[in-house]
């Protein structure tokens, strides 16, 4: 298999290394690789026609994403996200969620909260007929609004870096579809403290949020390994 080759504007912007980066990552987060698969660089070198160097450069950012870890003299492998990592990522969430959320009940235009909430609410209605992607759709693009309102560029990057790990745990069963409504209910409590101006009510709906996740996903994560 070889990469597809990028559009000209982006051969200025994008590595070798990157777009392997964004391949082996999807590759992970998608569940092609298994938690515990061996990965090995040259036989990714191989498979795309490339030197040892984008490939191990794509591996240290699948190791700082913490996605993979690598065991002395054994090589390396696609991480088992626990208990410890949903921890850790809605800690940094709910730090990032909770200012964000504060700048964005002051500065969010009404009409966006407006077409955040109607999303919101026809994803309610998807759920309850068993279809589950608007949510995912909705869920994704109300969180990255709120935190880009603040126009933090090191905000937005640290918040998107732990995307990959929370997509990957729906993949894994980590984190139970019968959550969504519970998370829509939440969504739209922050969404009308927000478009009421009131910053105290829109915080605490998204602290409450983010603490529900995890202890949910912690709850179907444990679940699911004794299954």
């Amino acid at each position: 298999m070889s990469i597809s080759p990028p559009a000209p504007q982006d051969l200025m912007v994008e590595s070798i290394a990157d777009q392997l980066y964004r391949v082996l990552r999807d590759r992970i987060v998608t569940g092609a690789y298994a938690p515990g698969d061996r990965l090995d660089p040259q036989a990714v070198a191989r498979e795309f026609g490339v030197s040892r160097t984008p490939v191990r450069d794509a591996i240290a950012q699948l190791d700082h994403d913490q996605l993979i870890e690598t065991r002395p003299r054994s090589g390396t492998f696609v991480a088992r996200p626990g208990v410890r990592d949903v921890h850790e990522v809605c800690q940094l969430r709910k730090g990032i969620e909770w200012v964000a959320t504060g700048v964005a009940a002051t500065t969010m235009p009404l009409s966006k909260i407006a077409d955040l909430r109607a999303e919101a609410e026809e994803a309610l209605v998807a759920l309850r007929e068993g279809d589950y992607e608007p949510f995912f759709h909705s869920d994704l693009r109300l969180h990255r609004e709120i935190v880009a309102e603040t126009g933090n560029v090191r905000m937005m990057r640290a918040r998107g870096s732990v995307e990959p790990f929370i997509a990957w745990l729906r993949i894994l069963g980590a984190t139970g579809p019968h959550r969504a409504e519970g998370s829509t209910v939440r969504h739209l409590q922050i969404l009308d403290a927000m478009a009421a101006r009131d910053v105290a009510a829109a915080q605490q709906a998204a602290a409450i949020h983010l603490d529900e996740v995890e202890e949910w996903t912690t709850a179907d994560m444990t679940k699911s390994a004794s299954d």
